[in-house]
């Protein structure tokens, strides 16, 4: 049945790898006659008259036929191996000693009719496989060696003559279409200095960059290294700034493997992209502890609130990867759980229970839901997030963040949820704004319930996500795009950050982990200059963008925390995650006024201590 699509394979290009492999097993057969010949000349010390030209005939008959056998039957002959690989080497040498010790028995009967030695065999073996080394060579020497690239194709250095920078080069040099032409390769270790993969020579070291560069006039830098982090990119970004050499990386094997790669239809080198602000502030690999999470997930009822929004969407994705009896997406923005059903299943219809639409603040509603659906599992991501919106309208932190917390974790309770995983912030820790404060209320009221029910209610607390919708990445990006200014509260104002996949990754990795009460604190690296954010987002534009100096906004911080000043920080068995315990606050002390009056007098400090007295625990500090 035809595909439909008109095949651009003319019958001579596809009869030319056909060809190949005869040619190939014809020239197998002639180094075995070569190598017999030379062996037998050196067992008779080059006296042609000992020699039985008859007997030699047939022996060479033998191994030829050996030959042809042995190599048809290893797939050889039959295009099974790649050209010139390794495992092309082993099945030739595989080949050519059944062929060794085939003539060697086939001498040993036979030597009183054919008058010829029985070392003649193992004379002539390395001959033979030397020969069928030395002519697959030639022919990758000459399809190698005069590689054509189009017209547009660009002159690239590749940083790194390791594994992956063998696999580059190799790639780009075996394909006349790649829009790459490996120029040179360029290594930090002196032993490669004179090191050359596929002809393309190693030119110098990483602190040379700059200079091979412009001497081989490369428009392209491919870093092609593995585990590379940010600290390395931005220190090879930074020496070749100014030069208009476009930078590539690898993405993680995570990302090729699921196909969330950008594809370069040209050259078929799908593994490139362009470094990104992610790659120059830090994305790690996170090494989850995957029986541990199948432990509480798999088969469980789990339930996501804020499911439309950046960290619950990103919940609700990787947490379906662990096979929960029934994922419950709840949120009160009917497009965001829209977008978030489609991201999972490949459908927005709405129209299962997968999808529920309330708002936290209602708790009847939640009651209701959780009554009907038994969760076991949630994962409490709603909130609002903006601090200066919030500054502006704290009752609304406290209607969403403090109180509909609270309708969460008592519909909770109501129905004995075994794990409890509430969302804070670095904002909680040691809080001046309005968003801080409601956010510390939360982990309290969260301690509170965990001590209630001993069931594992625990908070984790992580600083900005990177992408995130409203966050400063993309603002940055919008006024770049519109051609500035790129606005910085403050020179030196620092913020700590984390891809949304990793914060997901650690989160739920916390809800395995975490004990009641517990405030799982996340490792965010260290704090990121937000000035150099810019600069650098700007220099990756090519545009002439300027910064403006908004300066500090009400209550705001210069250097975030992520534990508190009155709070104790301690390992938690994992890498990436330690702890410290949240005071509960038990939620018949709440006041709104005692609330508002604890923003009002920590507005503006930088980092207040807590006194926790009564009035102040009421207040939700």
């Amino acid at each position: 049945m035809a595909s439909g699509k008109p095949s651009n394979i003319s019958p001579e290009s596809e009869n030319k790898p056909r060809l190949w492999l005869w040619s190939q097993a014809l020239l197998d057969s002639l180094a075995w006659a070569v190598a017999l010949l030379l062996a037998v000349l050196l067992r008779y010390e080059l006296d042609v008259r000992l020699i039985n030209a008859g007997g030699m005939v047939l022996l060479i008959g033998v191994a030829v036929a050996t030959q042809l056998i042995a190599g048809w039957s290893l797939a050889l002959y039959r295009g099974r191996y790649t050209f010139g690989s390794i495992h092309e080497a082993r099945v030739l040498i595989a080949a050519t000693l059944i062929v060794a010790a085939a003539t060697s028995v086939f001498l040993f009967l036979t030597i009183n009719e054919l008058h010829i030695a029985r070392s003649v065999s193992a004379i002539a073996f390395p001959f033979a496989a030397l020969l069928m080394a030395a002519v697959r060579y030639a022919k990758r020497l000459y399809v190698e060696g005069k590689p054509t690239f189009g017209e547009e194709a660009q002159r690239t250095l590749i940083y790194g003559a390791g594994f992956l920078g063998n696999s580059l080069v190799t790639r780009m040099v075996a394909d006349p279409d790649s829009p790459y032409v490996p120029v040179g390769l360029v290594d930090d270790d002196v032993a490669k200095k004179h090191l050359r993969l596929s002809t393309v020579a190693v030119l110098g070291r990483g602190d040379e960059l700059a200079e091979i560069i412009k001497r081989t006039k490369s428009t392209v830098v491919v870093l092609a290294m593995s585990h590379l982090d940010a600290r390395r990119i931005r220190t090879i970004s930074d020496s070749i700034s100014g030069l208009g050499v476009k930078v590539l990386v690898l993405p993680p094997l995570q990302d090729m493997l699921t196909g969330t790669t950008n594809s370069d239809a040209k050259g078929g080198l799908t593994d490139f992209r362009e470094i990104d602000v992610e790659d120059l502030i830090g994305r790690r690999p996170v090494d989850i502890q995957v029986d541990q999470i199948a432990s509480y997930i798999k088969n469980k009822r789990v339930l996501v609130t804020g499911a439309g929004g950046s960290i619950g969407s990103e919940l609700c994705r990787q947490l379906h990867a662990f096979d929960p009896a029934e994922l419950i997406m709840l949120d009160r923005d009917e497009s965001g759980l829209q977008h978030t059903q489609f991201s999972i299943h490949g459908h927005g219809l709405l129209n299962d229970n997968t999808t529920v639409l309330a708002d936290i603040r209602d708790a009847a509603t939640l009651n209701d839901i959780f009554a009907r659906r038994r969760p076991e599992v949630v994962f409490h991501a709603a909130a609002l997030k903006h601090a200066p919106l919030l500054q502006m309208y704290p009752t609304e932190g406290w209607q969403t963040n403090v109180l509909g917390s609270l309708n969460v974790l008592n519909a909770a309770q109501s129905v004995d949820v075994e794990t409890f995983v509430n969302v804070s912030t670095d904002k909680a820790a040691s809080p001046t704004t309005v968003l801080g404060h409601s956010k510390r209320a939360a982990e309290k009221l969260t301690s509170w319930v965990a001590n209630a029910t001993t069931k594992s209610y625990v908070s984790v607390r992580f600083g900005n996500v990177i992408g995130s919708r409203g966050s400063m990445l993309p603002l940055f990006t919008d006024q770049i795009n519109n051609g500035g200014p790129v606005t910085v509260t403050h020179k030196d104002v620092t913020r700590f950050f984390m891809t949304i996949p990793e914060a997901c990754q650690l989160v739920i990795q916390a809800g395995a982990i975490g004990h009641g009460g517990d405030v799982l604190i996340l490792d965010m690296g260290d704090p990121v200059r937000i000035m150099d954010v810019a600069e650098r987002m700007i220099a990756m534009s090519g545009k002439d963008i300027k910064i403006e100096i908004t300066g500090l906004r009400p209550s705001e911080k210069l250097h975030e925390q992520l534990t508190g000043d009155d709070e104790v920080k301690d390992p938690d068995g994992h890498p990436k995650i330690s702890h410290t315990h949240a005071r509960p606050l038990d939620p018949a002390d709440l006041s709104l006024e005692l609330w508002l009056q604890r923003c009002r007098d920590e507005a503006g400090t930088a980092a207040p201590s807590i006194d926790e007295s009564d009035g102040d625990v009421a207040a939700g500090a």
